[in-house]
């Protein structure tokens, strides 16, 4: 009788780890901004150069987020806006008007969609 107690308490705590750890993986997956930069490109209509550039603050945009993740309650929120904030002020420089409006409804429908904004 003691043995099979054992093994309930040991699959219910395997269990509970396996839960916690996918949701801890969901939670942060909505932070991870990592596109197909071709993608991107194609949508925005880059050139060659500002492929370059867009990847650049994209990748810092990114790690950005990451780093929000990881963190709790109001801190989360300030830091996801001051890299979104961070990341439009930088596109907005390699990108004209008309990219960057586009890529402003991207982020923002990206931001809405994942749960974010």
């Amino acid at each position: 009788m003691k043995k099979i107690m054992v093994l309930a308490v040991a699959m219910f705590a395997m269990a509970t780890a396996t839960f916690a750890a996918e949701e801890e993986t969901n939670a942060t997956a909505a932070y991870n901004m990592n596109v197909k930069m071709s993608s991107l490109a194609d949508a925005l209509s880059l050139n060659i150069d500002q492929v370059e550039a867009v990847a650049d603050v994209h990748k810092n945009f990114t790690a950005d987020m990451m780093n929000a993740a990881t963190a709790k309650g109001e801190d989360r929120s300030a830091m996801i806006d001051k890299a979104v904030l961070k990341d439009l002020k930088y596109m907005h420089v390699i990108l004209n008007n008309s990219q960057y409006r586009k890529y402003v409804m991207l982020l923002n429908t990206t931001l809405i969609n994942r749960g974010l904004k």
